[in-house]
């Protein structure tokens, strides 16, 4: 189950360097699979999808902190715990994105998929 950050943020920030997967952003920011992984140049996603990884993808909130769910591992392989969720300052503010449930093995695949 990749993680949603809701409109209750705050923009704090206080997520973002904690992400092992570089998946989260500030609001606005464009962002590319690169980031913070080993992937690069045309790959295939665990969707099927085939995107280039060094290419700049749009934000995709304007308003508020954001996950990218192709990167999000809920920390799978790196932690315990979903680190975005233990730093964060505001109760129930990410959550499980209600439209990603993924089993325990698809984060680890995916993991491994980002990091080699």
């Amino acid at each position: 189950m990749a993680l949603f950050i809701t409109d209750t943020c705050i923009n704090c920030g206080a997520c973002e360097p904690e992400c092992p997967n570089q998946a989260i952003y500030e609001p606005g920011a464009e962002w590319t699979m690169a980031e913070g992984t080993n992937l690069s140049g045309s790959v295939t996603l665990q969707d099927g999808n085939e995107v280039d990884a060094d290419e700049m993808q749009e934000p995709l909130s304007d308003e508020f902190y954001f996950i990218v769910t192709d990167k999000c591992t809920e920390c799978k392989g790196f932690h315990d715990e979903e680190q975005c969720v233990a730093f964060c300052p505001v109760p129930d503010c990410i959550i499980t994105h209600p439209e990603h449930e993924e089993s325990e093995d698809v984060l680890l695949e995916r993991q491994t998929f980002l990091h080699g």
